[in-house]
Parts: structure tokens; C-alpha cells; sequence
């Protein structure tokens, strides 16, 4: 999936103040990170993710690994060590992009 700039400010503003729900330590992308993030992206359509300093690639290659291992889910920004992707829920879209 792929975002305008206009579309990811705008899920980056929406993020601002959401709850980080997933850490992603030395272990990297694992499978189990990519089923938690899948898990966390089934009930919600914008995922705050912290890189711990203990991970092993850069928080953007990190989120960018993620997206691609998820279906349908796309690379929003990342800030810092904080990573933030976007899944539109398939049947009730909450969030509706220009």
C-alpha cells in the first residue's frame, strides 16, 4: 500500500497521541512481533510501535520490514524509535484517507 505525504501527515497527527502497544527489542522483526502486529492491526487501523536501542536495524527499516510482512499494511513514519503503520479494517474503515 502506498501513502501520499498528505495522507501520512495526517496519520501521523492521528497517532500523535495513541498508546504505544508493541516494543520490538534485540530479537529484531520476528514472527512473533509480525503476529502481534497483525493481531494489534485486526481490532485498530493505526499501530504505535517503539524500537527498543537494543534492536538491530534502525526504526525505519524496522517498520518497513514490519509493513511488508503484514498484508495490506503500509509504513506511516517513523519518529525517533517510535515506528507508526496503518491497516484499513477491511468491513468498517474508521479512518477514510483523501
Amino acid at each position: 500500500m502506498s501513502l501520499s505525504s498528505k495522507q501520512r501527515a495526517t496519520l501521523r497527527g492521528l497517532a500523535h497521541g495513541a498508546k504505544v502497544l508493541l516494543h520490538i527489542g534485540k530479537e529484531g522483526v520476528t514472527d512473533a512481533g509480525v503476529a502481534a502486529a497483525t493481531e494489534a492491526l485486526r481490532t485498530r487501523e493505526l499501530l504505535k510501535i517503539r524500537v527498543l536501542e537494543t534492536a538491530p536495524d534502525v526504526p525505519r527499516a524496522i517498520g518497513e520490514a514490519l509493513a511488508a510482512a503484514i498484508d495490506g499494511a503500509a509504513f506511516v513514519a517513523a519518529t525517533g524509535r517510535t515506528v507508526v503503520l496503518y491497516r484499513a479494517h477491511p468491513e468498517t474503515p474508521v479512518i477514510r484517507l483523501a
